[in-house]
């Protein structure tokens, strides 16, 4: 199933189907419309690799859990390959809800609101979490702009842990006779988490002098698959800048969204801003002692955040 949302000239399409993602966003700038999001071939049809097109939802968890397993509560867990994702070196990547079909509660002709129970939706996965969750989540065009309204709820009688976050492929360049290349990337990153093989090892370190993303760097000379904490505040706001053309794309979240992934997948004119609530394999490195954010949800409670996409012209 297909959605299709309208506003202005501007449209948005969502596969149901396959993880309530957002694979197609056409923004309408002036007289221009900016082709935002960037998918593989046949992901419409097949929902093929879910994570490498469109907007992939990312719960309970995001990115790895190193090797599958982890112990909450006193209980380990251990996740499967096979009935959840992995990424071919044995770890558990990106979580229960972006492979299985989510159901549609509410819609019109530019809102459409999806809904992804655990138990209900997943039911054999819900023995490898240690809670039941609910995930809403209420897409709204708005012109150039995509807003994602997300609720998480517990309906469970003990605490959920969680973590957040979205895996965003944005095209680039905006305009017709731009160049990938010279398009600019700009993100708050106050700071790099040390990595092995795709997996922190609980140290931060400096931003290297050359990575200065809040200054913004080029496309071109940019290849990424980090994971940055951002300067704290009460937005979050990275952008993609193609100068040439005068359009940008801007995606904006809240300060819960505290880390950052940043991924320009190999041979492709792409990059992936990742706003995150917790780092990867948090729910290992917490009980280390890191401060990941790692989040718990009473039972009977909810939380709610957003996470916004726009498109526009460049402000000189």
């Amino acid at each position: 199933m297909i959605v299709t949302l309208n506003d202005a000239g501007s449209s948005a399409r969502i596969s149901v189907e396959h993880g309530f993602n957002c694979f197609e966003l056409l923004a309408k700038v002036d007289d221009r419309t900016v082709d935002v999001i960037s998918t593989l071939p046949g992901f419409e049809e097949t929902g093929e690799r879910p994570s490498g097109s469109g907007i992939p939802i990312l719960f309970p968890f995001p990115n790895r859990i190193r090797e599958g397993k982890y112990t909450w509560d006193g209980k380990d867990y251990e996740l499967p390959f096979g009935i959840v994702g992995d990424d071919r070196n044995g770890n558990a990547i990106h979580g229960f809800v972006i492979d299985r079909p989510w159901r549609v509660v509410e819609q019109t002709a530019n809102t459409v609101t999806g809904e992804f129970q655990l138990s209900v939706d997943a039911p054999d996965r819900r023995d490898l979490w240690p809670a039941d969750f609910v995930l809403t989540v209420r897409y709204k065009l708005n012109g150039a702009k995509l807003r994602a309204d997300i609720t998480i709820r517990n309906p469970d009688h003990c605490p959920l842990p969680w973590g957040l976050g979205t895996h965003p492929y944005f095209k680039l360049p905006f305009g017709e006779a731009s160049k990938a290349d010279q398009c600019l990337l700009v993100a708050p990153a106050a700071a790099q988490w040390d990595l092995i093989e795709c997996l922190p090892t609980g140290i931060q370190n400096s931003i290297p002098e050359e990575l200065e993303l809040a200054d913004g760097v080029y496309f071109g000379e940019s290849k990424l698959d980090d994971v940055f904490s951002a300067i704290p505040g009460d937005v979050i706001e990275c952008a993609m800048i193609d100068e040439s053309a005068g359009l940008q794309v801007a995606q904006r979240s809240p300060g819960l969204f505290r880390d950052l992934v940043i991924y320009t997948p190999p041979n492709r004119n792409a990059v992936c801003f990742e706003p995150y609530t917790c780092i990867t394999d948090a729910i290992n490195l917490e009980a280390q002692g890191v401060n990941t954010g790692w989040q718990v949800l009473p039972a009977d409670e909810s939380i709610s955040t957003w996470i916004e996409i726009e498109a526009g012209l460049v402000i000189v």
